[in-house]
């Protein structure tokens, strides 16, 4: 029997661990294992834990509509 594979050609995990414990997850709180775990998640997004990676050097967008 095969192994499931990511797009990218790595092994799937059969059982994804929790991204912040890595504890086996719980359907109620995928991906994560716990609220608490969540709760983590959300106040690492809130305070600026996390940041989406930009470009500083991308022309500002003009509108002509005015």
């Amino acid at each position: 029997l095969a192994q499931p594979v990511e797009p990218d050609g790595r092994l799937m995990d059969p059982q994804k661990k929790c991204p912040i414990c890595g504890k086996p997850t719980v359907e109620k709180y995928k991906p994560f294992c716990s609220k608490r775990c969540a709760d983590v998640d959300l106040n690492r997004w809130l305070t600026g834990s996390y940041v989406i990676p930009a470009r500083d050097d991308e022309p500002p967008i003009e509108n002509d509509d005015e």
